[in-house]
């Protein structure tokens, strides 16, 4: 363990709030310490806004201590209202249930659960909370909060115009619930989360003083807004997922290639496990030469690697740099998916002319067959990267990618796929 660690935490922006903050550093400092995130299971997958709190185990790990992660099947039954501007859709168990799995499985990338001195634990609250009665729930847990002080959460005031259902304003009972649990089962001091958290967190604090007798503590993490005001993890609508099924690594690492000038240092600091010399070395060579995006580069090169490991990242920067120079006949038939994944696709049929006027018409890239020529005899249209300005052109085997795929692109970025 070492005693710069919560300094660290806080010269890197990752302590936004906490509960006795000289109680918990001296904690920290003086031995190994449990501590724990929760994880509600809400899809099928883990996305970039639960990666900060990973992470965060992830730190805490690597410095002596040992992370929980606390996996939401019971919780994630009921759904948390914190900030949250209507009420969550409530699923199925069998569906909860696995997608816990999945949630399990991907934390395992994260921390060790294996280390000889520290090893991680997983934990799923649906093991005490889906045995637990009603008449339990308002005997051991009620009778420890007044309706005023459940009132007085910023995240339950926020919601109590609008209306809020007895199932949300209870998930507060339940979270404080589990941290004594961990506390009995494991001797968990800590509870980490967003700073979205902080009423969860508190009351879970009270719960363990007045069951236990003991000082828990909380630390929330900025909730991480971009410098353009848009909310961060997610790109034209879409999460940002941890699983490549969802988001490929290639999507993953352009989204961190794409970060903000102004987001890109910052964006180091919470994401990456560069120390902090090596990113003041990063930043005054990004201060020096913004254009070559040195640490957006450094950011997305480590994150990928992070999460889909180094064979993801040399692929995701392999279709990148084919993509940037039109040299897209390098990529294979699984980076050819991966880079046009959401790209217009036309399944030619056997009947098609393959003359290129015609199939740029039959797949709508041109509306009519004079717009199309034009944009041949300017050199609009590209083949897999290469400019074809014959209107007479017809589509070739060689042009078929892996046998099964022609990529066209109109102008500088519009793409389009032919699929035989």
């Amino acid at each position: 363990m070492h005693s710069n660690f919560f300094q660290e935490l806080k010269q890197r922006g990752l302590v936004h709030q906490t509960t006795d903050e000289k109680a918990l550093e001296e904690q920290l400092n003086k031995e190994s310490v449990k501590l724990y995130v929760g994880f509600d299971p809400t899809a099928d997958s883990l996305h970039i806004g639960h990666l900060l709190p990973i992470l965060m185990l992830r730190r805490f790990q690597q410095n002596g201590h040992t992370p929980i992660a606390l996996v939401g099947g019971g919780t994630g039954m009921i759904g948390d209202p914190s900030f949250k501007d209507q009420e969550r859709q409530l699923n199925p168990l069998e569906t909860v249930q696995d997608w816990s799995n999945n949630v399990k499985q991907q934390l395992s990338q994260f921390i060790d659960f294996n280390n000889e001195k520290n090893p991680a634990i997983v934990a799923n609250n649906y093991d005490w909370l889906g045995e637990m009665t009603l008449i339990d729930f308002l005997r051991d847990i009620g009778k420890n909060f007044t309706i005023n002080y459940m009132m007085s959460k910023e995240s339950v005031k926020r919601r109590i115009e609008a209306g809020i259902s007895y199932t949300e304003f209870a998930y507060q009972l339940l979270q404080a619930y589990d941290f004594l649990k961990l506390y009995q089962k494991y001797g968990c001091l800590l509870q980490l989360g967003g700073s979205d958290q902080w009423g969860n967190i508190t009351s879970g604090i009270e719960l363990l003083h007045r069951e236990e007798d003991v000082q828990g503590f909380g630390l929330t993490m900025p909730l991480i807004t971009k410098a353009d005001g848009k909310k961060f993890g997610k790109t034209e609508g879409n999460a940002i997922w941890l699983d490549a099924n969802k988001t490929s690594p290639y999507e993953f690492y352009q989204f961190w290639l794409n970060t903000d000038d102004r987001d890109a240092v910052r964006f180091l600091k919470y994401f990456t496990f560069f120390s902090l010399d090596e990113i003041a070395q990063i930043e005054e060579e990004f201060n020096q030469a913004p254009e070559t995006r040195v640490a957006q580069k450094a950011l997305a090169k480590d994150v990928t690697t992070l999460v889909h490991g180094q064979k993801g990242y040399e692929q995701a920067k392999r279709i990148s740099e084919a993509l940037f120079s039109g040299s897209v006949k390098e990529l294979n038939t699984e980076e050819l998916d991966q880079a046009f994944g959401g790209v217009p696709a036309y399944e030619v049929d056997s009947d098609d002319s393959l003359n290129l006027v015609e199939i740029l018409i039959a797949a709508g890239i041109d509306s009519s067959k004079r717009q199309a020529r034009e944009d041949i005899n300017n050199g609009a249209i590209y083949l897999n990267g290469d400019r074809i300005q014959d209107t007479s052109y017809e589509i070739q085997a060689s042009d078929k990618l892996g046998g099964k795929t022609t990529v066209i692109r109109r102008g500088k970025k519009r793409y389009f796929l032919l699929r035989f």
